[in-house]
């Protein structure tokens, strides 16, 4: 028994076994401390036989019959063993460790002896405040799965509460990693606060990622267990998940075991791995729930423990434009950050309705649910197919998305315009270009004219310029007000958003920012990456500044420095953005180099973005534009011209995509004379115009004159205004795609991948305009 105490305390980190007691196998989840005393023992008469026991250590030393984990070194290293068998000493007892929520589990703790304050310490804390508040009130609608779910706040904190006691049950230790791999839908939610709530973290993804990422993501991220979407998806990389990987067992959060390929019953697949349905994980967090009070025994003791602020909450893999995703680290106290100050952004009120669009791994998305379900919104899960229809039948309050669907919701419009008649086509589009035009002299007028933030200020002109431009303001006003009944409020019942929509996650096309305005939607920007939880700035409603990212969140500091010497720059001055606060991630996951180089010794990160902070001016066009954030790029996405000239590939693009016959740009040109565009049509405007490209099956749209005579006028048209303009370009017949490897799961343009894929291409693109 010494040889076995000793080795006991060799392990550092949790362990899971079964105990047979009375013909019923119970199973724990235990502590260095609990494994200590297990194997202290002398004679009690209850025997216990470790069995299938469970060690993940940096530690540990392998015995006799033990099995490495498959691709893991010897850091990493999980043991399977049986050690020998082991009594217990008369009196002394085994202790059960569980990690809670210390404010949503409150009531329990304090039966138990501890004193807590009701402050947020963790995540899953918010969900007894917003079920004391808010109580029977519709917390999530889901319409599109079966079946078809509302859920009022109460049944969702109760929902939380059974699935992570039923992860408990099923050995789940704390600070373990559980991956969940599910799209947006009621019961990610509940998996998502289930898994925080039991102190371990929960590893993310979407459906839309490749097998080799899930099972890349799994791997490194030392997961022991799989909550997944469908049947479906876990068939997909099933085998290869658990031919190389150790697995605890699997929930699925929608649909039945009976339809995963190859069978399964008795809740085990053909693997053997435990498989259990979302309302069976449920059912068992729910018994066990009224049980635990018999828990605690001459035998069995339970210790308990509450979560820290500054434990992992969840790890996010970065979607990576090269190489592999990156494990992004985010502590409880990160995401608090977000819940606790983005009420400066929105001020959202009970009952009012936010549409749930975006994958729910995203952090923007992630952030924006937890902040909004403590204000007590009723919450609509939708997608990109349902949209359309679900704008219509859930009309929303508030509507947070990426860039790309507000750039489909206004060539929607534009579509629609295009549909009418050439009179109302004509009248439509007049409209709508002098409501342009209106606004930017209001911008000018209201002192939020940007574009005039980093010229000289003389008190003399700004006076001039406030009177001409509130003049003009004026003239326009009347055929502003004939756009809104004519125009502007049909596509604003088309849109449904009545408060304000709010764009993140990406850069907001100009175009796309001014027609919002210009029909009296409020559309917001924000600013913020996955490692920074993601807010770190963003507009608000009081002071909207076009063209900016808006003011930093509280707490909140943000700085400008020279890409080459890192040295501060001052308001005005374009350079390397870098931030510090307490939603910066902890570290990436597993690589410390990657970690150090992102984060200096001074806490700031490193954000890779190019850009700059408006200066402050007493008065004068840009008077409101002080201390805004504005962006011009990535610093790694710069193309260097042999010229020596740097362009921003960013803008350009962007310019580029308001013609409706483009639907995908990206500019090449390193090391050449002038820039270049890989260019992806969209084939159904293009049709509309050209029906006789129907006919033309054999040929690249590349060898097409009328189209590229086409493309090269749009390219012109909407370039005119750009620093630099596009020469050569080459069509592609197939679009970019998460699917081929071209786009990251958020719809980014992998560059370093097409740039390999079209080098062939690229390089005779240059060759042949070449003079």
């Amino acid at each position: 028994m010494a040889s076995m105490a000793s080795m006991a305390h060799s392990i550092h980190a949790g362990v899971s076994f079964q105990i047979p007691m009375s013909k019923r196998t119970r199973q724990y989840s235990y502590s260095h401390a609990a494994f200590v005393e297990l194997f202290k023992g002398a004679t009690f008469g209850h025997l216990f036989h470790a069995k299938n026991l469970f060690i993940s250590s940096s530690s540990a030393i392998l015995r006799r019959g033990a099995r490495p984990r498959k691709g893991s070194g010897p850091r990493h290293c999980k043991f399977f063993f049986r050690p020998p068998a082991c009594t217990v000493e008369h009196r002394q007892q085994i202790i059960e460790v569980r990690k809670y929520a210390p404010f949503l589990e409150s009531a329990f703790l304090q039966s138990h002896g501890f004193h807590l304050s009701a402050e947020w310490k963790a995540i899953p804390d918010i969900w007894r405040t917003a079920a004391e508040k808010f109580g029977d009130r519709v917390a999530l609608v889901d319409p599109h799965h079966d079946p078809f779910s509302q859920i009022s706040y109460n049944e969702l904190e109760q929902e939380i509460l059974n699935f992570s006691e039923g992860l408990r049950v099923l050995g789940t230790c704390p600070n373990e990693k559980v991956a969940l791999y599910a799209d947006n839908s009621c019961r990610w939610l509940v998996a998502d606060q289930g898994i925080m709530a039991v102190g371990a973290a929960d590893v993310v993804r979407g459906s839309r990622s490749s097998t080799e990422e899930l099972i890349y993501i799994f791997d490194h991220s030392e997961s022991v267990a799989l909550v997944v979407d469908n049947p479906e998806l876990y068939s997909r990389f099933a085998s290869k998940l658990n031919a190389s990987l150790d697995l605890k067992y699997v929930v699925l959060l929608w649909g039945e075991k009976s339809s995963l390929r190859g069978g399964g019953s008795e809740g085990e697949s053909m693997d053997k791995v435990p498989i259990y349905t979302f309302e069976e994980l449920l059912a068992l967090g729910r018994k066990s729930r009224i049980s635990i009070g018999a828990r605690n025994s001459s035998i069995t003791k339970l210790k308990f423990e509450t979560i820290h602020p500054d434990d992992i909450a969840t790890i996010v893999y970065t979607s990576g434009t090269t190489g592999n995703p990156k494990g992004v680290v985010l502590t409880h106290s990160n995401i608090l950050h977000q819940v606790l100050h983005l009420i400066s952004v929105v001020q959202p009120e009970p009952g009012d309705r936010f549409l749930s669009v975006l994958p729910p791994w995203h952090m923007y998305e992630r952030a924006a649910e937890y902040f909004t379900l403590t204000l007590g919104v009723e919450q609509v899960y939708t997608n990109v197919k349902n949209l359309k229809e679900d704008l219509k039948q859930y009309p929303p309050t508030y509507l947070i998305a990426v860039p790309l669907i507000f750039d489909t919701l206004y060539r929607g419009a534009m579509r629609q315009i295009s549909a009418t008649s050439k009179a109302r086509r004509t009248l439509a589009l007049a409209l709508i270009s002098i409501s342009l035009k209106l606004m930017e002299y209001k911008r000018i007028y209201q002192g939020r004219a940007l574009s005039k933030s980093r010229n000289p200020h003389n008190e003399v002109a700004a006076a001039i310029e406030w009177i001409f431009s509130w003049f003009m303001a004026t003239i326009l006003l009347p055929f502003h007000l004939l756009g809104e009944k004519l125009v502007f409020s049909k596509i604003r019942a088309a849109f449904g958003i009545s408060k304000a929509a709010i764009s993140g996650g990406g850069s907001l096309p100009p175009h796309v920012d001014r027609f919002f305005e210009a029909i009296g939607v409020t559309l917001l920007n924000g600013y913020g990456l996955t490692e920074t939880s993601p807010v770190i700035s963003a507009r608000i409603a009081a002071n909207n500044v076009l063209g900016t990212v808006g003011k930093p969140l509280k707490y909140t500091e943000v700085k400008v420095v020279d890409a080459k010497s890192g040295t501060d720059l001052e308001p005005g001055s374009k350079g390397l953005v870098k931030v510090r606060g307490p939603q910066v991630m902890r570290e990436y996951f597993r690589n410390p180099v990657a970690t150090n180089k992102a984060i200096d010794n001074e806490g700031w990160f490193d954000t890779g973005d190019l850009g700059w902070v408006a200066p402050e001016t007493k008065g004068g066009p840009a008077r409101m534009c002080g201390g805004t954030i504005v962006l011009d790029g990535r610093a790694k996405d710069t193309i260097v011209l042999s010229t020596g000239e740097n362009v921003e590939p960013a803008e350009i693009e962007e310019t580029a995509l308001q013609s409706r016959f483009i639907d995908q740009i990206m500019l090449v040109g390193q090391d050449q004379r002038r820039i270049g565009a890989l260019v992806v049509l969209n084939r159904d405007e293009l049709h509309s115009i050209l029906p006789s490209l129907h006919q033309e099956t054999s040929k690249s749209l590349d060898e097409i004159m009328e189209v590229k005579a086409l493309v090269r006028a749009e390219l012109n048209k909407f370039g005119t205004d750009c620093s630099f303009q596009i020469g050569p370009f080459l069509l592609l017949d197939e679009p970019f795609t998460i699917g081929s490897g071209l786009l990251t799961p958020t719809m980014k343009l992998r560059r370093d991948a097409i740039l390999s894929i079209y080098k062939d291409k690229i390089d005779a693109l240059f060759i042949r305009a070449s003079p």
